[in-house]
């Protein structure tokens, strides 16, 4: 089983959440981790020219999406790895995948819900399966997804520190995606 975590991270916000999904999708028997970090070697004059990384993507079985919310919705890093993946698209590549999506922001709000909702049409787009949280947010006993999201792990960060919560909402969200990777993967 193999899950691949994609995301861009500007500050080391959403890398540390990445790295926390990761974790929890570790904690799985017989998951093998990619974190495939959009950096910016990877775009060149805009575009994003990274078929290696694409390559891997292919093989993964899920695909966990991450960026920071910039003005309502993904970094334009992240938007040129989503506009480089047209062929893969055209092919059905990541069709049936299991898909997932995190971000963060310096505002409780900031529109971070369009920017999960732009990875939720985007993995659908691709006739992928979306991955949502089961966390009934402030009602939950272990107090996880504390900005009660459904759609995807929706994280806060005024100075560069995750808070906890989001840590550990992050890790459920990694297990949370291999499980059913792992359950709807046996199926077929």
């Amino acid at each position: 089983m193999k899950i691949a975590i994609v995301f861009h991270s500007a500050t080391g916000t959403t890398k540390q959440l990445a790295q926390a999904v990761a974790a929890g999708a570790s904690t799985l028997a017989d998951v093998d981790v990619i974190q495939a970090e959009i950096v910016g070697t990877d775009i060149v004059e805009g575009r994003f020219r990274n078929s290696n990384l694409l390559q891997q993507l292919d093989n993964a079985d899920a695909l966990v999406f991450g960026s920071p919310t910039y003005m309502g919705c993904v970094s334009s890093q992240f938007k040129a790895f989503t506009d480089a993946t047209g062929d893969l698209w055209a092919e059905k590549r990541w069709a049936d995948k299991i898909a997932a999506g995190f971000t963060i922001g310096a505002s409780l709000s900031g529109d971070q819900l369009s920017t999960i909702q732009y990875m939720q049409v985007f993995a659908s787009q691709h006739g992928m399966l979306w991955v949502s949280l089961d966390i009934p947010g402030n009602f939950d006993v272990e107090q996880r997804n504390r900005l009660g999201a459904q759609s995807g792990l929706i994280a806060h960060s005024m100075d560069g520190n995750v808070h906890e919560t989001d840590l550990i909402t992050a890790h459920y969200l990694g297990q949370r995606v291999a499980s059913l990777a792992k359950r709807f993967t046996a199926k077929q």
